[in-house]
């Protein structure tokens, strides 16, 4: 398996553009699998549950070059322990979570890198702002200082075939585009975070510079 994952990291790696992060998505996975990814040149990882992230730190202690990616749903509760964690988050997905983590990253003295979780079309399962929520919170989100908001997020809902994945990430570019527009203080347009195992390649197409792969470097999880 471990020569699998670097057969597909350097696959993967040689078919990107240079402006295209690849971020390995190793939630369920062993810490082995990190190290093995890490071997491979990943120094990028992605991780949804606090508890599990915590303890895989812990024991890849010697690897201190990693760059630690939360990309699951944040409930702020577990806001302070993420920004003990983690370099990135990527699913700051309302005001109040916003608000919260640049009061701790305050307190803490730290200025995390995040992105703002959009929902471009509707979709139930998934958390985010939608398009107008986010243009009205703005101005408030340009108030938090102690976060470095670097661009977008989408995850596309469940279902939809090529041409409608793209609709949404192309629209997803183009909102991060209207933003940038406009002086702001603290919130920059510089990333998109869109694209998973099985429509990253339309993800590049239509601009991500950060793409969250997992399946499709170690397999299915149990």
């Amino acid at each position: 398996m471990m020569s699998s994952i670097s057969e597909q990291v350097t696959q993967i790696q040689a078919s990107l553009p240079p402006s295209v992060r690849l971020i390995a998505v190793t939630k369920q996975m062993p810490t082995e699998v990190i190290r093995a990814a890490y071997a491979a040149g990943i120094r990028d990882f992605g991780e949804n549950r606090i508890q599990e992230a915590a303890a895989k730190q812990a024991q890849l202690q010697d690897l201190p070059d990693i760059t630690w990616h939360f990309i699951g749903h944040l409930q702020t509760n577990k806001a302070k322990k993420a920004l003990e964690l983690f370099d990135w988050i990527h699913s700051v997905d309302n005001l109040k979570l916003a608000q919260r983590l640049d009061e701790l990253a305050q307190q803490l003295g730290v200025e995390p890198k995040v992105c703002l979780q959009v929902k471009i079309l509707p979709d139930p399962n998934k958390s985010g702002w939608t398009v107008p929520e986010l243009l009205t919170d703005l101005p408030a989100l340009d108030l938090c200082k102690n976060l470095q908001i670097q661009g977008l997020m989408t995850i596309p809902p469940f279902g939809l075939d090529n041409a409608e994945i793209l609709y949404v990430f192309n629209s997803t570019c183009k909102l991060a585009k209207e933003i940038a527009e406009k002086p702001w203080s603290h919130i920059q347009m510089n990333e998109l975070s869109m694209g998973m195992s099985g429509d990253y390649q339309l993800a590049v197409q239509a601009g991500a510079t950060m793409i969250r792969l997992g399946t499709i470097l170690f397999g299915k999880r149990t």
